[in-house]
């Protein structure tokens, strides 16, 4: 069982191509004065360890923003398991402690700032190897959960052996366990990947 003060890291998932978006930098894009990736930033940090992003353009791009930025361990945009992989390997070799790791999207602009406690209980008293997810709206939410970094070896083969790309299909051959969010004010996980679902963000914030 996790200790209840452990802190996990977190990885955040940009490493996509955006492409309903029309291409470009999806995290870059503002609602209320804020770029997506600074809104989660200020959201997730407080409730992990670390914090990467997981990234495959320039760097540069990003304008203060102060964490490290790491690209797909996997070549050829394999999708959000590449980013996964890539969190898990990173927190291994900087010798990380913990059992699980966060992943969040960086198109998420109302993620919870209860997201890693709820999460949390879905572990119990469950083995090592269990897999958490959000769930809302009747929708489980596979980019946004914990994973345990004993699973990277599966992981990479897997997404080089198998050239598995779905996310649900790798994590059902262990234990998952979803967490249930309300929707009273929302969709705390709703996310933007068409420009009129940037305009739907911007209309609940207003």
């Amino acid at each position: 069982m996790t200790a209840p003060d452990q802190l996990f890291p977190a990885v955040l998932l940009a490493g996509g191509q955006s492409r309903r978006m029309g291409g470009g930098s999806k995290f870059l894009q503002e609602i209320a004065g804020q770029s997506l990736l600074t809104r989660i930033v200020s959201t997730v940090t407080p409730q992990v360890s670390d914090l990467i992003l997981n990234i495959n353009i320039n760097p540069e791009v990003i304008e203060n923003i102060k964490i490290p930025t790491v690209k797909d361990s996997v070549e050829g945009f394999a999708g959000p398991l590449s980013g996964i992989l890539t969190g898990l390997e990173y927190y291994i070799n900087m010798g990380s402690k913990a059992s699980h790791m966060l992943s969040v999207p960086t198109d998420a602009p109302f993620i919870p700032e209860d997201l890693v406690s709820r999460l949390r209980t879905g572990l119990g008293d469950l083995p090592e190897k269990t897999i958490v997810m959000a769930e809302s709206v009747g929708r489980v939410h596979p980019v946004i959960a914990l994973w345990p970094l004993s699973l990277a070896a599966d992981l990479r083969i897997a997404l080089v052996e198998e050239d598995l790309r779905k996310i649900l299909v790798f994590a059902d051959r262990y234990n998952r366990v979803n967490v249930v969010w309300g929707d009273h004010e929302g969709d705390p996980f709703f996310n933007i990947n068409r420009p009129e679902d940037l305009e739907e963000a911007k209309k609940r914030l207003a």
